[in-house]
Order: C-alpha cells, then structure tokens, then sequence
C-alpha cells in the first residue's frame, strides 16, 4: 500500500511539473470533452436526462451525474459549474429530489426559479436542454432530515420548498411517525412548485400536515401569522426548518421568538445572505492579492471576492453566499470583518471565505 501511495504521489508530482496545475488529469479534458463530455475529470460532469416546467418561471432539471459523484443527504445543496460566453459560472442550487432516486437510479433533480436579472438561472432556463452536460460539485450542508423521535415544522417560501421536498420524500420513505407539518407560503396559486407531488406526499404519508397558503390571491396580502402558528400542535416541542426569502424567515424568527420556540430548535437556510450591521465599522483599505501581484484600495462593505473581481481577477467560488466554502484561501496578514456574523479576524495567518470578509486595514490574501 506504501509503494502504491508513493507511486501515485510522484505521478502527481510529475504532472504538476509538465502540466503546472494541481489536476494534471484534467489537462487533457478538452479532449475528452469533444470525444464525450462525461469524461472530463476538472469536475464531475452531469448530463441533462429531463426538464419539466413547474411553475411560469421554475423549472426542474433531472440530472444523471458521473458515476464518480459521491451521493448526498436530504437537505443538502450543490454547486453547478456551466460556462456563459466564455467565462466559467460557478452557483449554488438545494437539491430537491430524495436520495434514494440516486441510490435507485443515479439521478438527482435541481429545481430552480428565474430570478428577475440573474444571469445564470435565467441562462439555465433558456439554453440548458436536454443532453447537455454541466459540472456538478460534491454535496454539502446541513440542513438535513430531522431527529426522528421528534415532530417537526417545516416553514418555506416560494423556491424555498426545494429542500424541503427532498427531506419529506425521503421521511415518508423512512416511515418517520413523528408529526410533521408544513407550511408553505406562495404569491399566488399559479407559483406552488411542484404541487401535484406535495399532495401525492400528504394522502401517502399520514404523518404530514399540509397547508399551501398563497400570500396575493386576495385583495389585501395574507403572510405568516401568529395564529398560522398557533393552529400547529406542540409548536414548542417542534424541530422547525425554515427555507425561503429572508423576509419570511425574519418574520418567522420574531414570531417564533414570541411564543418561546427555543433557538437551537430553529435550523435555518438562506436564499439570500443574512448579514451583520456593520454600519459603524471602519471598513475597506488597501488589499494586496499576493499570487496575482495586484494590490488595489477598497472603501466601504466590498468583500475580497467582488474587490478580487473588480481587478480583473478569476478566483474559485460558489455560492457567493458563506455557505459552500469554495472560496476559503489564505489570509497571510491584516484583519478582515464576517459580513454574515460581524465577527473580526485576528491580524495574522489564518483562512477566510473571500465572498464574506471586508477588509478593515490593509490586508494580503494567497490569491
């Protein structure tokens, strides 16, 4: 075995040598990539096996990745990898079918609205067919199925309902018993997202719950209540799983609050970045991309990854939120600010997420 490993650490080496890159395998992938695209080995390719229309404006792509792929939990997110004119587009989608179609068939699903001005879910809607194939990265995440010796809340909003779906397909798989109910939240009747499939769920599985309630079929707007809450039983002995547009979630953070749901029963995921008041924070200086022999100023709330952008650089990221941690690189010296939790680094060596710190000062990053 100890042979075998020094073999294969000094073919790495002399691929890194020839090639000059970490993934001296993927060196030949433009290659590959004429030849059959579900060979390239710089990501894990995927390939567009069906599209079906959900919504107006959501859509959800079933995907067959590569063999190599290594699975997920229920729950969890993965990044996508398309290029769009060129550049190389990398952004972070909840995974919205169980597991168990992977285990089975060795197929996962994506389900994903049009955002109004978004470049690459409205790209994704308009050009991504059937047989073509997209990088896919490993798994992550944690807001995953519940313990199942307790029942649970789910509360989403619109899209939000992605992961939630892959958790209660796989619940009823499980024959989890404890209570669950959902409430999810649309603008209108004509936005549930894969509605046909929530109400197959609840008449097979007993132990759900489920109220669709839509926000704007009235004329005046109906959004989560105290009394939506009241109506769930045992609220305060409830795991409760939130997903959907932060201003949902802060509205039920307040009410939940307000009936003494304890916070460490309340697992939350984001669609959009909650952020820190650092409104009375020195921020911006001079940031130095050590690699790239670039060194320009920032002033205010920019983050290293838009100020790395700015100045024409291309460094890794994923879902531009402090989730998928693919932008994680060294911090060799100054002091950065967590814009999602306002906590200050340290003023030396450490790594840090380039989508969620602001320099405070003059600072060097391994980019």
């Amino acid at each position: 075995m100890l042979a075998r490993d020094n073999q294969s650490t000094a073919l790495q080496w002399l691929g890194k040598q020839l090639f000059n890159r970490e993934d001296p395998a993927a060196f030949f992938d433009p290659l590959l990539e004429r030849v059959n695209p579900m060979w390239i080995q710089e990501y894990t390719p995927a390939r567009v096996e069906q599209i079906l229309q959900e919504t107006s404006d959501t859509k959800t792509f079933v995907l067959k990745p590569a063999r190599r792929w290594q699975g997920f939990e229920a729950g969890q997110h993965v990044n996508i990898c398309i290029e769009i004119d060129g550049i190389r587009r990398n952004r972070t989608f909840s995974l919205s079918s169980s597991p168990i179609l992977w285990q089975t068939q060795r197929l996962i699903s994506l389900t994903i609205k049009r955002l109004p001005g978004g470049l690459v879910t409205n790209w994704l809607h308009d050009h991504l067919d059937v047989g073509a194939v997209l990088g896919l990265g490993e798994a992550f995440g944690d807001f995953t199925v519940p313990d199942p010796a307790r029942p649970v809340l789910f509360i989403a909003g619109g899209s939000g309902i992605t992961p939630v779906l892959s958790q209660l397909e796989t619940m009823a798989a499980q024959d989890y018993r404890a209570p669950v109910s959902l409430l999810y939240y649309v603008r209108t009747s004509e936005d549930v997202i894969a509605g046909e499939k929530l109400e197959a769920l609840a008449a097979r599985y007993p132990a759900l719950s489920l109220s669709i309630i839509p926000t704007h079929d009235e004329a005046s707007p109906r959004y989560l209540s105290d009394g939506d809450l009241a109506k769930v039983p045992g609220l305060n002995g409830r795991q409760i799983f939130l997903c959907g547009p932060k201003g949902l979630m802060d509205l039920a953070g307040e009410l939940l609050q307000s009936r003494g749901v304890r916070e460490r029963d309340i697992h939350c995921t984001f669609f959009s970045a909650p952020q820190a008041n650092l409104e009375n924070q020195a921020l911006g200086g001079q940031v130095q991309f050590a690699q790239s022999n670039i060194e320009v100023g920032s002033e205010g709330d920019a983050n290293l990854l838009e100020i790395a952008e700015a100045a024409g650089l291309t460094p890794r990221h994923g879902c531009r939120m402090g989730i998928c941690h693919q932008c994680s690189c060294r911090k060799t010296s100054g002091t950065v600010i967590n814009r999602l939790t306002g906590q200050k680094s340290g003023p030396g060596e450490e790594n840090v997420q380039l989508c969620v710190s602001v320099p405070q000062g003059p600072v060097s990053i391994d980019v």
